[in-house]
């Protein structure tokens, strides 16, 4: 029997206000049914919000280290729940169980670093130009933060924002996305069962028209964190900007792995399989371009499509798959499209190019994972993000191409190179436009503790992950101590 999910506001569970639910399905089977959901409205929004900012007062007085430990509680029980969790989300997203354990450790990894957060939270002590003065900065919670999390990783990216967002003392009402809920939704619960105060934590599910409407709008609203389209991350930002509201955006990416003639071609091949077609190319990090030298192009090539028609498709419950289905079926039409914008433009389809829907695939929205070649740099297949199980391959003459090729997109998130040049290396990572760049690694793959994010559309120049992300969900304080018992002038004063 599936599972009935409520609607988490000021400590207790309850049903959205209009009594409207939906059903949770599994993109890979159609029958099974995750959970039931609340359809909720502007007016459970409203409810949430007026819980967080009374929890608010009391929750930023509470010392960070009391936090924290909060925190490392909560990620406790996401240690000893992790297999559970992780085939919940492999049911409600499509993706394979070794990375959805993988989504649900980056979440216990967050908390970890989170919970040492609270014992150091680091500002700065400065010297005075005066005399008998001090001046020292410390960080201090916001408000109530709109937490907007997507699809593609369920419980890593809600951590990613939650985490960080309580541990500085800030409240959170948390959307999550319509196609995956229950992760988020179980997420919210060990915060629960880990004791942090009733309405310090509030999730509400529902539409983005709707629910997330509501939060961006809401006047009571501190800060909007949100991941997903750059177009959706523009329409927040504009709302957001009428108010001032805090807003961290991270958005699309069109990432490329460049591939030298001086590169280990089996570790490359590697690479871009996993970046191209983990998660069935369902991340903003995926390796969606691979942009490769001309002496290597045509073995290259060989080597990717024997390999790529030998990948597995199937149900992620299955530990022998290697690619899951697409989230929904409107996903997979517009991997289709893409495939069919492609052909037009003049690519050559190398492999794949269809979705699979006979026999063990007729219940979910599989799709063959494709490769195109003779891909110029202005087709729209090498320029928009598609989302989905699709490469596009560019033939190039030498780095400065690759890297002017690479650049060639309004995106600027994750990319790679392999090469065993140095100076080639270095060379890439200084000129190539993201936020992130690997060498002899593919395009996915961030740790906790460092700065994610990217340029150009790809947000709004924040950082999650890290030291970084305290940044975002806290204000600095400035403090000028005078212990002089005299009136002194900074700038004005002169020194004795």
């Amino acid at each position: 029997m599936a599972k009935i999910y409520k609607n988490l506001i000021n400590g207790k569970y309850v049903s959205s206000s209009s009594g409207k639910t939906y059903k949770n399905l599994n993109p890979a089977n159609q029958d099974d049914i995750v959970g039931i959901f609340p359809l909720s409205e502007k007016s459970d929004v409203n409810k949430a919000v007026v819980a967080a900012k009374k929890a608010y007062e009391i929750w930023r007085k509470v010392p960070a280290p009391q936090r924290g430990e909060i925190i490392r509680k909560a990620t406790d029980i996401l240690i000893s729940r992790k297999e559970e969790l992780a085939k919940i989300m492999t049911r409600e997203m499509g993706k394979v169980l070794k990375e959805t354990r993988g989504d649900v450790q980056e979440a216990i990894d967050t908390g970890l670093y989170a919970a040492g957060e609270g014992r150091r939270l680091f500002s700065y002590t400065v010297p005075s130009e005066l005399k008998n003065k001090m001046a020292f900065v410390f960080r201090q919670p916001i408000g109530v933060w709109g937490v907007i999390s997507p699809w593609n990783f369920p419980m890593a990216i809600p951590s990613w924002k939650m985490f960080p967002a309580l541990l500085c003392g800030n409240t959170v009402v948390c959307k999550p996305a319509t196609y995956t809920p229950a992760s988020a939704g179980e997420f919210v619960d060990a915060l629960a069962e880990a004791g942090v105060p009733d309405g310090v934590v509030n999730i509400v599910y529902g539409s983005g028209g709707k629910v997330g409407e509501a939060i961006i709008n809401h006047p009571d609203i501190s800060g909007v964190t949100f991941t997903g389209s750059s177009d959706v991350g523009k329409r927040i930002a504009e709302v957001c900007g009428k108010t001032l509201k805090r807003c961290s955006l991270e958005l699309g990416g069109k990432n490329a792995e460049i591939v030298m003639d001086d590169a280990d071609l089996d570790l490359a091949l590697e690479g871009v399989l996993w970046g191209a077609f983990g998660t069935t190319g369902q991340r903003c990090t995926a390796t969606s371009r691979l942009i490769l030298h001309q002496k290597i192009h045509d073995k290259f090539v060989d080597m990717l499509k024997k390999r790529t028609e030998a990948l597995k498709i199937g149900n992620g419950l299955n530990e022998a798959n290697e690619v899951g289905p697409c989230v929904s079926e409107d996903q997979r039409q517009t991997v289709h499209e893409y495939v069919e914008i492609g052909s037009k433009e003049g690519a050559r389809l190398l492999c794949g190019g269809e979705a699979l829907t006979k026999g063990k695939y007729a219940k979910g929205f599989f799709y063959k994972p494709t490769i195109f070649i003779g891909v110029t740099p202005e087709m729209r297949i090498a320029k928009e993000e598609i989302f989905g199980p699709v490469l596009s391959v560019i033939k190039v003459k030498n780095l400065t191409e690759a890297i002017k090729v690479l650049n060639n997109t309004r995106y600027g998130l994750s990319s790679s190179v392999y090469t065993k040049n140095v100076n080639s290396a270095f060379r890439a990572i200084e000129d190539i436009q993201a936020g992130i760049t690997y060498i002899n690694a593919p395009t996915i793959g961030a740790e906790c503790h460092m700065p994610f994010g990217g340029v150009k559309d790809t947000g709004n120049g924040h950082r999650e992950g890290g030291w970084t992300v305290y940044e975002i969900f806290s204000e600095l304080k400035t403090v000028y101590v005078d212990y002089s018992g005299a009136l002194q002038k900074a700038q004005i004063d002169t020194w004795d």
